[in-house]
C-alpha cells in the first residue's frame, strides 16, 4: 500500500498539472474565438469568388490559362495542412492519417507533398517523403500574405514543375466539438456541378486573359486563405476540448486519490490504536 506521504505528493502533482491544463484551455477559448471569428468573415467572400468562376469556367478556353489546364494526371501534390503543436487530441494524427491513405491510394512515387504546420513536417520528413515545400511557425501570427505565398509557390511548381494535380487535406469548422475532415480539389480549377452551371457568353473588358488570369489567381489566394483559416480554428476548438477534457480527468484523479489517502489515513490510525491497545493489555498482564 502506498505510504501517506507519496499519495500526498501524488495529489499535489495532479493538482499542479489541472491548473496548467485549465489555464491552456483557457487560452485556447480565447484563441479560438478570434480565429472562429475570421474564419466566419472570411466564408461568404471566399464563396462568392469560386461561384463567380465556377460560372466563367465554361465560356473560357482553358488552354489560354495554365492553370486551368485538365491534363492527365501522372503526378500528384498534396497540401497536407496540421497544426505546429501538439496537445490537441487527435486533429494532427487525423490528417496525417488521411494523407498517408491517399498517398498509398495513388502510388507514393508519383506522389509530391507540401507540408504547412511542423506535425505534419516532421512526420513525413523522417519517413521520407517527396516534400517539394513546407511552411511552419506561422499560425500565431497568421495573415493573408501566408496565403499569398503558400498558393504562390503551388501555382509555379503546378506550371513549372509538371503537376498534374493539386489536394488540399485539412480539418474544416464546424462547431467547436466536430472537425470536419476534407480533401478538396486545389488545381486544376474544375466545375463542381455540371448539371446547373451557367453556360452564357461573357464580355471580357479588357480582355479576357487579363479578367481570367486576375480572377484565378484571386481564388486561389482567398481558398488558401480560408483553408488556412479553417485550419487554425479547429486547431484551437480541438485544443480547448483536449484541455478541458484534461482537466475533468485530472479533477477524477485528484477525487480518486484523496479517497485512497483517507483510507490509507484511517488505516495507519486504526493500525496505530491497535498497537497501544496491544501494548497496554501487554503491560497489564504482566
Amino acid at each position: 500500500m502506498a505510504t501517506l506521504k507519496a499519495v500526498k505528493q501524488r495529489i499535489v502533482a495532479v493538482q499542479k498539472t489541472q491548473q496548467v491544463t485549465k489555464a491552456m484551455k483557457m487560452v485556447s477559448a480565447a484563441k479560438m474565438k478570434k480565429s472562429t471569428d475570421r474564419m466566419l468573415e472570411a466564408r461568404p467572400y471566399s464563396a462568392r469568388i469560386h461561384e463567380m468562376l465556377q460560372h466563367l469556367l465554361p465560356s473560357i478556353d482553358r488552354k489560354d490559362h495554365p492553370l486551368l489546364e485538365i491534363r492527365d494526371i501522372r503526378e500528384r501534390a498534396f497540401v497536407v495542412i496540421t497544426g505546429d503543436r501538439g496537445l490537441c487530441g487527435s486533429f494532427n494524427s487525423r490528417i496525417i492519417k488521411k494523407a498517408e491513405e491517399a498517398i498509398a491510394v495513388f502510388g507514393r512515387e508519383n506522389v509530391k507533398l507540401i507540408c504547412v504546420g511542423r506535425k505534419g513536417y516532421d512526420h513525413f520528413r523522417k519517413r521520407d517523403y517527396n516534400i517539394i515545400g513546407h511552411f511552419t511557425q506561422f499560425f500565431n501570427e497568421l495573415s493573408f500574405d501566408h496565403a499569398v505565398k503558400i498558393s504562390r509557390m503551388i501555382s509555379d511548381l503546378y506550371v513549372g514543375q509538371g503537376l498534374d494535380e493539386v489536394k488540399i487535406i485539412y480539418n474544416r469548422y464546424l462547431n467547436v466539438l466536430i472537425q470536419e475532415l476534407t480533401v478538396d480539389s486545389y488545381l486544376p480549377l474544375e466545375i463542381e456541378d455540371a448539371d446547373s452551371a451557367h453556360y452564357s457568353e461573357f464580355l471580357f473588358e479588357p480582355d479576357e486573359v487579363s479578367i481570367v488570369t486576375s480572377l484565378v489567381e484571386k481564388n486561389m489566394n482567398v481558398r488558401m486563405w480560408q483553408y488556412l483559416l479553417e485550419s487554425n480554428a479547429s486547431e484551437q476548438s480541438a485544443r480547448m476540448v483536449a484541455m478541458d477534457n484534461a482537466t475533468n480527468n485530472a479533477a477524477d484523479m485528484i477525487k480518486s486519490l484523496t479517497l485512497q489517502y483517507n483510507k490509507t489515513r484511517q488505516a495507519s490510525i486504526t493500525s496505530e490504536i491497535l498497537e497501544v491497545v496491544s501494548g497496554a493489555e501487554a503491560m497489564k498482564n504482566a
